[in-house]
């Protein structure tokens, strides 16, 4: 079995994030990077079922040599290789599903486990998008997987509750927050991880153009949140609700 984790370079969670003075995007001076949390949460899920029955797992990243140190990460983790395309485009995630669904044409694995969505865009797209390229069977916000014949069990997280859905291999499926928490990389394996193979494709050998149909115009600083306001009772919240915030 083969499982393909596509994984994302994306400014640490915890970290502080600046505006460029002119807008255009974030500055990256200073800045830590790391995997895209919901895609490290599809990895530990890849390793979780490497450990109960093995599997090959692939990581791929797309974009410049820098997101090799994240590839590592993955590595270090227990994927047994990656795979880097290289670009140095600007990309949206029509882009980014179109170089997936190449990559799955080459590697044929059985399931490729990513990320729901990165922190960085929020567009929750790529899956949806690969797997209607692919004509395979998804299921997304996956809290649980459960593998076994060839087929998949997953519970998914909507906004009503839970939904089982069963389905045959090859699919793909994306990772919610509740389906695991990742685990602490030791040592050993990130000494491991730096004799593992990274295989380095450029964007061209895979035949695909970045269109970046949706672009960053400008980038702004949230307003500062308005102080609340202490109210006495019932009445006095539900007058000022429909009077100055007009919402009811």
């Amino acid at each position: 079995m083969k499982i393909l984790v596509p994984i994302k370079r994306v400014p640490d969670a915890f970290a502080k994030v600046r505006l460029k003075a002119d807008g255009s995007g974030i500055e990256e001076t200073g800045l830590k990077f790391d995997i895209n949390p919901f895609d490290e949460i599809a990895m530990e899920e890849a390793v979780r079922i490497k450990e109960k029955r093995g599997c090959e797992i692939i990581a791929v990243s797309i974009g410049a040599s820098i997101c090799e140190e994240q590839l590592r990460k993955a590595l270090a983790m227990g994927a047994d290789r990656g795979i880097l395309i290289e670009t140095e485009a600007k990309y949206d995630s029509f882009d980014i599903a179109r170089t997936l669904f190449q990559v799955v044409q080459r590697e044929k694995p059985d399931l490729v486990l990513m990320g729901k969505q990165a922190i960085d865009d929020d567009s929750n797209q790529v899956g949806q998008m690969l797997a209607a390229m692919l004509d395979y069977p998804q299921a997304t916000f996956a809290s649980e997987v459960v593998l076994e014949n060839g087929t998949a069990k997953a519970t998914r997280e909507t906004d009503t509750g839970q939904e089982v859905l069963e389905f045959p291999l090859p699919a793909v499926i994306t990772a919610d927050l509740r389906l695991n928490e990742p685990r602490y990389v030791p040592l050993p394996g990130i000494i491991k991880a730096r004799s593992k193979p990274i295989e380095k494709i450029p964007l061209s050998e895979l035949g695909v153009e970045m269109r970046c149909s949706v672009r960053v115009i400008e980038m702004r600083e949230a307003p500062p949140r308005k102080a609340g306001r202490k109210v006495e009772n019932v009445d006095e919240l539900l007058r000022l609700l429909r009077e100055e915030a007009g919402v009811i």
